[in-house]
């Protein structure tokens, strides 16, 4: 079965599909780094400037598990270096070695996929049945490209008179990646494992706020038989970032965060004609028509809602509802909603855990505050849940659904956490409209039993991608990017390849040269 569908039905299961006996017991708190968490050449290292200290905390407990130094222009410069000699060697070699070499490290990080999954946990806050799924979906991008990477190929072009022509895929250089805190694990394999696959070197940021997991990759990544240098690790906030986006010897950029720090990503980038791939953020549309299936239609509105505390880019926030089912449906998501479990990230029976930090919630409630200020009904949630012991530090959101409208500012911007805005339709036609009135594009969804309108939906919708009868689901054979202000270019599928190769032309002459000077 397909992982994300297994993910599905976790979600909307009443009762924990793992048995906690499976797993040793392990709870919020007690995380300990075990090393520097900067990973250059092979292996892991101090920074040399130690341009700012940062606080890592955790969010299940808002405990600090570490201070950690931010990387500063030696550090930066000291991974483009490694990876500039490293990847010399690398691209020299066949596809279908560089591909075993990928294919390995899919395997190793499968050994390791509990060990990696609590680490996730501690970094992110997300339950710890989710962060197993966040582990699979590197492993999957590793197998995947590693597959790939024998296939990589050129193309063949006869000419007239015998003479021909053919195309060349050949490396960009350096990759500049940067992730996420939201999906740490997934962003470092989704980026590493094309441009590997593709004969690049990688300098991966993973977010300041989410260390760890990408720093632990590297030590797989050796242990599987790349060579040093190939995927270096800086640490660092907007400073490191600014200084790996301008970074000359740096060819290509792959950004995933906000759509403002985004637009500095591509002004960077712009001023030495660097390639980029940007994932923003979103506000996208899910539709649900009054011939559906209501079961499947309230599933897929809390899988496009509340995984990972909301904090997801692609969620579908703005749930359209044709107006004869509107009142079963909204009253079945508050039942859902209520009864979801907050909790210990660690506990088997969690549905969903805490906010990746205090300042984020705070944004999100400012949000929710803003929309009760507006005249918007609050449905179910809509306030902090305060808990108990060693997890009273963290902040805990409940699940939230809001009776909006169009207007609101709750439904113009992206909220990034557990809030959920219902609106009645009448036609197909105005649902329409309405979905695409945003400056976002990054992902929609329709749910109704007629595919010719499922169809119609699919085309007349401004987004990167279009789920029927479903929600966020992305397996890793399908490119995944958006239209508008989510970004360009996409990750995933084969179209990958074509973001972290470049084309070279070759023409041969089989005839004299016709000279006419």
């Amino acid at each position: 079965m397909n992982h994300t569908r297994r993910l599905l039905s976790v979600l909307v299961s009443r009762e924990s599909l793992f048995i906690t006996s499976q797993y040793r017991p392990i709870s919020s708190g007690s995380y300990v780094p075990d090393g520097s968490l900067n990973f250059l050449d092979g292996k892991r290292v101090d920074c040399q400037d130690q341009y700012e200290k940062i606080l890592v905390e955790e969010p299940a407990t808002g405990k600090v598990i570490c201070e950690m130094q931010g990387s500063g222009e030696q550090d930066v410069n000291n991974a483009v270096a490694a990876a500039k000699v490293a990847q010399k060697e690398w691209a020299a070699m066949s596809g279908y070695e560089r591909g075993k070499i990928v294919i390995k490290c899919s395997e190793l990080l499968t050994e390791r996929r509990e060990e990696m999954a609590r680490v996730e946990c501690y970094d992110t806050g997300k339950p710890i049945w989710e962060a197993r799924y966040d582990i699979d979906t590197a492993i999957d991008a590793l197998q995947y490209f590693g597959g790939l990477a024998s296939s990589l190929h050129g193309e063949h072009i006869n000419l007239s008179s015998g003479s021909f022509g053919f195309t060349r895929r050949e490396p960009l250089g350096i990759v500049g990646a940067i992730g996420a805190w939201n999906y740490p694990i997934q962003m470092a394999g989704w980026k590493s494992a094309p441009a590997l696959a593709c004969g690049n070197a990688v300098v991966f940021k993973p977010s300041q706020f989410t260390p760890f997991t990408a720093v632990k990759l590297g030590e797989i990544f050796k242990e599987a038989g790349l060579p040093d240098g190939l995927y270096n690790v800086v640490q660092g906030g907007a400073h490191t970032g600014n200084l790996m986006t301008s970074h000359p010897d740096i060819a290509k950029v792959t950004f995933t965060g906000s759509v403002a720090t985004g637009i500095k990503v591509m002004q960077n980038c712009a001023n030495d004609i660097k390639q980029v791939t940007l994932e923003l953020g979103g506000k996208s549309p899910l539709i649900i028509f009054d011939d559906c299936d209501i079961k499947n239609a309230v599933n897929g509105a809390l899988m496009a809602n509340f995984l990972s505390q909301g904090q997801v880019c692609s969620n579908g926030t703005r749930v359209f509802i044709q107006r004869g089912v509107y009142e079963k449906v909204v009253g079945l998501l508050v039942e859902r909603a209520t009864n979801l479990k907050l909790g210990d990230p660690h506990a088997e029976d969690t549905r969903m855990g805490a906010m990746i930090n205090a300042q984020h919630a705070e944004k999100v409630m400012g949000y929710i505050d803003g929309a009760r200020a507006e005249g918007a009904e609050i449905l179910v949630g809509g306030n902090y849940r305060q808990m108990d012991g060693v997890l009273s530090g963290g902040k805990y959101v409940e699940p939230t659904i809001i009776a909006a409208t169009d207007d609101m500012t709750i439904s113009r911007e992206e909220v990034f956490g557990p809030v959920m805005c219902v609106y009645p339709f009448d036609t197909e036609e105005e649902v329409i409209a309405r979905a695409n009135d945003t400056n976002f594009g990054l992902a929609s969804g329709v749910f109704t039993k007629d595919l010719m309108r499922a169809h119609r939906i699919a085309a007349s919708i401004e987004a990167g991608s279009c789920i029927i009868n479903n929600f966020n689901i992305y397996p890793i054979e399908l490119p995944f990017g958006g239209y508008k202000h989510s970004g360009l270019g996409r990750e995933n599928g084969t179209t990958t390849i074509n973001y972290y190769t470049q084309l070279k032309t070759v023409y041969v002459e089989a005839n004299d040269v016709d000279c006419p000077l």
